[in-house]
Order: C-alpha cells, then structure tokens, then sequence
C-alpha cells in the first residue's frame, strides 16, 4: 500500500496551472486520449520551455539513461555492473565534446536548448516525489542542461553507427588472421540490391579461400547472434500517384524496443518570424526539443539509417606519438580511473597486438547540433533539402515530400570529410580527416524521378559511383528495399490503406530459395522427415504467426549458416570479437559454398554436404523443440510463439516479478527481417507513420506503446493495443482530455 501511495504521489500534474518566469506568455499544454502532447505557445522558445516539461513529466528516467548512456554515467546508479559499458562510451569522451560544442552553437540553438533544459527541471521541480525508478535504485534525479540534449542525440550515433565501428574492426581482423581473400569471400556483393538508380556491384566471382588444417581440427561450433538491423524502411510516390496531387511518405523506423518506447507523440503550434502559424506534428525524441519525423501540413519528412561508412580506423606505429586520457567513473559509493592512450586522429585501442586509432564523424565538432528543428517552417522539398546539408545528426536517408506533389531522397547528417573510405585500417599516411564546411560538400539527390516513386531501406541507394566515395558502412542486405520497390511498382495509385498494407507485408521472398533448398536436401529421406516435409509445403510463403515451416527455414538457415562459419568465429572470439556484425554479409558466401560443396570446409565426421545440411537441420530443430516445446510438438513452433512480441521494461528484465506491471502485454508476433514488416521479440517498427501533406486528418502514426513513463499513468499503455493489431491510429490528436497551462510570472 505504501508503494502504491508513492507511486500515486509521484504522477505528473495534467490539469491546472503552473507558475514559471521562464516564458514570455501563457503556454499550454493539451493531452488526448493517447496523451499526445499538444503544445501551444507565442514563440518557439516558449513551446521548447513546454515541450521539455512534457518530456520531463512522462520520461525524465529515460532522458536520463539515455544522456548516461552516451556520457558513460551509468554506473553513478546501476553500480559496478555497468562498468564495462561506461568504459566502452568513455573511450569517445562524448560528454566533454557535447559541452564544447553547445558553447559554439549559434545564439538561437542554444537558447532554445536552455530554454527546453528549464521547462525539464520546471517538471522536476513540481513533482511531489521522484519517480519510482529512482525509488529502486536509491539515486535522485539530476539537473537537465543544455549539453544533455547533444548526449541524447550522441546516443543514437551508438545505436546507428556502433556496429559501422565494429564491423571496419572485425574485417581488420580477419585480413590479419585469415588474409584478404577470406575478407574478400565474405564480403562479396550480393544479389539483392535495389538501388534508385537501377546501377548493380558485379559479383566478381571471388574464389573459396581455404581453410587451415590447424582451425578445421579445432573446430568447434559457435553461435554467430544476428543482430537487429537498426534502421529502417521508408518510401514516397510524388503527386502523379495520388489522387490529391500531393506527395505521399511512409517511414517506420525499426529500433530496439522498451518500455517506455523511445518515441513521444506532439504537436507544436507557435507563429514563425513572420507572425503565420505554424503547425508540425510527429514524434519527439525525449531529451531534445525538436519533432524528428512529422509534418508541418507543407512539407513532410523521415528517416532511415543510411549506413554509409562513417569511421575508420588507423593503424598506429612505435613512432606516432600518443596521449594519455583519464577519466573518472563514479560508482554509488566511489570512483574508478579509466586510463586510454589519445592520438592526433582519435582514441587508441589495442587488437591482435597492434594499436589502432579511431577517426569517427561522432567525434567531430559538426556531428551534433539542433538545425533538424528548421524543417518544422519549410514549404517545400526544396527548402528541406537545402537545411538537411547542415544537419548535425547521425547520417540519415531523408525522404521528403510536399503539398505540390515533389518527393526527393538525400543523405542528411554528419557526413565524414574524406572521400578514401576503407573496409579495414588505414595507414596513418592515408588519413584524409579534416573539419570541412558542410556548405562545401556535394551529396547524392534524386528528386521527382520518372518512376515517380522513391524507397530506402538501410541497403545501397546511391549510384555504384557515389558509393565508392562515400563507402559501406555496414548495409542491409537488400531484400526489404527489392521487396518495397516491387511492391510499389506493382501499382500506379496509392493511398494511406496502400501504404500500411506494405508496412505490413510479411511475404517470405528472401527465403524461398531458402526453403527450395531445404525441401530438396530432406527429400531424399522422406521417411525420417515426413512430418517436416508436409510443415514446409504449408508454410505459407510468409512469416505469418501460424506459420511453422517460417520457423523452421529461418532457423534452418541461420544454423548452417553458423555451423559452416564456425572455425573463423571461433578465432574471432579469441580477440573477444565476432562475426555478428557480418552475417548478414555471408548469405553469397553461403550460397557459393552450397554451390562448390568444398570439402575442405566440412567438419570432421562428414564426406559430403547434404549429410552436413541434413545435421544443421536436425540440430536446428531439436535446439527450437527444447527452447519452445515441452511436448516436442511442432504446433509449439509456429512462428507467432517463437517470434513473440515482448517489449520489457528495462527494471523487469532484472526483477522479472515487476513483468507484469511494466512490461507490454504479450503479442503473437509476425513479421522479420528480410521483408518489409520487420520484427523480432523486442525489435521493429518504432512506429508507423504515413502522410499526404496537407491531409494530415488522414495520416496515420501507430506506435508501439504508451506516452508515460509511470506505470499507474492512464498513458502508459495506451495505443499499444493498436499497434499490436496492425490497427492504423491517426495522426492528429484526438479530443481533448487533459489541459495544463504555463502561466508566467510577471
């Protein structure tokens, strides 16, 4: 009874009036029954003061971790567990280059970011008790300021670009151990590409290395983890396709998920310079004060990660002079030094026995910064991609359309400047890095195209030219952008219901080669695998929730897949490294080594490559029926079970006794990777958002989960259910149920 008074204590104050010197005129702000936040105010200082007392009522905690996240400050409340995390963000020194760069911003950014840190602390102040979480951990809640908006951001360079950073690592590694031709077989280019200009990489018909006899007989089978693909899809049709003559965007970026998810729904309503009123409607990223996708009823935009290359590492020699860097980690109770050596091109790490130093655009003075905020006043696809060259974001595929029909696609964000981009370390005479001005630089544009239609989707959409100068920083595979483009030139009109039917498309294209195969390999045991065979023949084509055959195939794959990488995975995870952040380049490999059958390749105890695939199979299966069956039925493995949507609180995956009053509901999933409606357990669309400017009341923006933080918040939930059933919730607020106003002091 005790915790439920608190927790009662500690929920925000909707309704009523608040007192504040902070802004200039009276603010207010509405919530609907989704609790979006709609915010009204006589400028855009104002409207920042109130959107980050929004922010700081419904997910201070999470603004929190996510600042703690990128400074390396999280073992201050989670303790020694979270040392080696801190350490690994340390090493980027992120909140000592946030604090640098707020102090060079231009006079209006930091204001805005000033003003957006005293309505945050404003909601601190009027808070009865501090939120339950802090309750848990025995910490209190720190001050926001202006730099911590920039770790925010800093935040999602470690979600979108972390394994850009790794994979350069891991090829390094592997062209030391294994040699170049090895680096080449694994990267060889794939057949999915769904470039917008049609152009194809060749596959040059890279040779099978061979193996060492010495790793063959110390072969042992590892699991390589397939890692979410952090990304995205999103596509656009110009005028010509809809019957308004409008543009149309769809954009669902895919993300891990928690509780609360990472998205808040707003509204910000303010008059521009010129006295007009503005409108702009999206979802917010707590912790900064701008809308990131929305539309402002002109001009309507999204994102995905472009996956260009971004970092490079640099091989350092006995002669390159070096730095020591000390930083403090507190723990609840004391502190540890972190010592690492610095260099003049960036921090220092140590591999294999050699030194290597990271060159990342992260670290630049230009990656961080608030002109994303200059979309919410543009009228056009022109003006829009005019500010996205300024962007200090990590580097996005922005799709943009307008009210006159344009559509266009460009990369936006922190661009690194040097045009020598390399799979592996550089040697520190090939160093290009400089601090360029973003004026200068020349992007890749395609707008208003004769197909009339654009996609991304985290793979290759640039020229096979533009690529080489702006390099591979881990791309998507291609199946999900070759499946979007099909899809959207299988019709010539579209509309909102078109759109989310491709939002939703789980067709299983990428694996029916996949599936071709396996019924091929267990046919010539067609006793054994009776069962098995007649599960295949109804998958159904698609990763549907009753789909058994799905699961089997996926998992058919991803073991062989394993099992034949096996000897180079193991000598990765020596050096505490790992195939992870190239899986999803094997798939040609893969399939040239199902082509060839070398027997080199093949693990003691097997002459020939059907016997193999037959025991990845068999393994595969008996792995899934202990995991997920008690019975060993194989209804128990239909892929809705396995693939079940489960979106934790990140306290209830350590106190799992706290499930069920934080944790989503549990949801029969479908979907996956390789096709347009990607999900996994706890991965997938962040939301779905789709949008005609100017006819806004037929948008859709869907999220999976609830505005609040606070679990006894009638918010908390709220619109997960919809989500859930691949329901469409709209844009725009609903009725008004809640109105709170800012009223200043005079």
């Amino acid at each position: 009874m005790a915790v439920y008074i608190g927790l009662h204590l500690s929920l925000p104050k909707l309704t009523g009036e608040v007192k504040t010197i902070k802004v200039s005129g009276p603010v207010t702000i509405e919530r609907d029954r989704l609790g979006t936040a709609v915010i009204r105010g006589k400028n855009r200082q104002d409207v920042a003061f109130a959107l980050g007392f929004a922010h700081g009522q419904d997910r201070f905690f999470q603004m929190d971790l996510l600042r703690r996240n990128s400074a390396g400050e999280l073992a201050e409340i989670f303790g020694p567990a979270a040392l080696n995390l801190d350490k690994s963000r340390r090493f980027h020194q992120l909140r000592k280059r946030a604090e640098q760069i707020v102090a060079q911003l231009p006079a209006a950014q930091k204001q805005l970011l000033e003003r957006y840190a005293d309505g945050v602390n404003q909601a601190l102040a009027e808070q009865s008790l501090n939120s339950f979480e802090y309750l848990l951990t025995r910490s209190s809640p720190k001050p926001w300021v202006s730099s911590d908006s920039l770790l925010v951001i800093y935040s999602m360079y470690l979600d979108l670009q972390g394994n850009t950073i790794k994979r350069d690592m891991t090829l390094t590694l592997i062209d030391h151990l294994f040699g170049t031709p090895m680096r080449q077989f694994i990267t060889q280019a794939s057949n999915y590409q769904a470039p917008l200009d049609g152009s194809i990489i060749a596959n040059q018909g890279t040779a099978i290395p061979m193996l060492d006899e010495h790793l063959m007989a110390h072969r042992r089978e590892l699991p390589i983890e397939e890692l979410a693909e952090v990304g995205s899809n999103n596509w656009a049709v110009t005028g010509a396709l809809t019957e308004s003559g409008r543009a149309m965007l769809s954009d669902d970026m895919h993300l891990s998920f928690a509780v609360p998810i990472i998205w808040y729904r707003a509204q910000l309503n303010y008059p521009d310079a010129t006295g007009d009123k503005v409108q702009v409607t999206g979802v917010s990223l707590p912790g900064a004060p701008a809308i990131v996708v929305g539309t402002n009823g002109k001009v309507a935009w999204g994102f995905t990660n472009a996956y260009i290359d971004t970092a490079d590492w640099i091989a350092i020699d006995n002669s390159e002079m070096l730095t020591t860097e000390k930083e403090v980690i507190k723990l609840p109770a004391s502190e540890v030094a972190y010592k690492f050596p610095m260099s003049r091109f960036g921090p220092v790490k140590q591999l294999a026995g050699h030194q290597y130093a990271l060159s990342w655009v992260a670290h630049r003075d230009y990656a961080v910064d608030m002109e994303l905020m200059g979309l919410e006043t543009v009228d056009s696809v022109d003006e829009g991609l005019a500010i996205a060259k300024h962007f200090g974001i990590p580097v996005q595929n922005l799709l943009i359309v307008d009210d006159k029909g344009n559509a266009a696609w460009q990369p936006a964000g922190a661009v690194p400047a040097r045009t020598n981009s390399a799979d592996i370390a550089q040697q520190h005479d090939e160093v290009q890095w400089n601090n360029w001005l973003q004026d200068e630089l020349e992007l890749p544009q395609v707008k208003n195209p004769t197909s009339q239609r654009i996609w991304t989707a985290n793979a290759r959409v640039m020229s096979v030219q533009e690529a080489e100068r702006f390099g591979d920083g881990g791309y998507a595979l291609g199946a999900r952008g070759m499946q979007i483009r099909d899809r959207l030139l299988a019709q010539d009109s579209f509309d909102e219901a078109d759109f989310y039917r491709i939002q939703l498309d789980n067709e299983a294209k990428f694996y029916a080669p996949w599936h071709e195969y396996l019924v091929k390999a267990l046919m010539t045991q067609p006793k054994r695998f009776a069962k098995d065979i007649q599960y295949l023949r109804d998958w159904g084509q698609c990763a549907c929730a009753d789909s058994v055959g799905f699961t089997l195939v996926k998992h058919f794959r991803s073991r062989l897949i394993d099992a034949s990488f096996a000897p180079i995975e193991a000598s990765l995870n020596k050096h505490t490294m790992s195939l992870s952040v190239l899986k999803r380049y094997l798939e040609p490999a893969m399939w040239q080594l199902l082509a060839e059958q070398p027997t080199t390749w093949l693990p003691d105890g097997f002459d020939n490559w059907q016997a193999f695939t037959i025991d990845a199979y068999v393994r595969s299966t008996e792995h899934l029926m202990a995991k997920y069956s008690e019975g060993g039925e194989y209804e128990d493995l239909a892929w809705g079970k396995v693939n079940t949507l489960h979106i934790q609180h990140p306290f209830s995956k350590q106190i799992p006794l706290l499930s069920r009053w934080l944790d989503m509901p549990l949801v029969t999933g479908f979907g996956d990777t390789f096709m347009p409606a990607v999900q996994r357990s706890s991965f997938g669309a962040s939301q779905r958002f789709i949008v005609q400017p100017g006819l806004e009341s037929q948008a859709v923006l869907t999220i999976p989960g609830g505005q609040s933080g606070h679990p006894l918040s009638k918010y908390y939930r709220a619109g997960f259910n919809e989500y859930a059933a691949a329901a469409s919730t709209p844009l725009l607020p609903s009725q008004i149920e809640a109105k709170l106003t800012l009223q200043p002091i005079n």
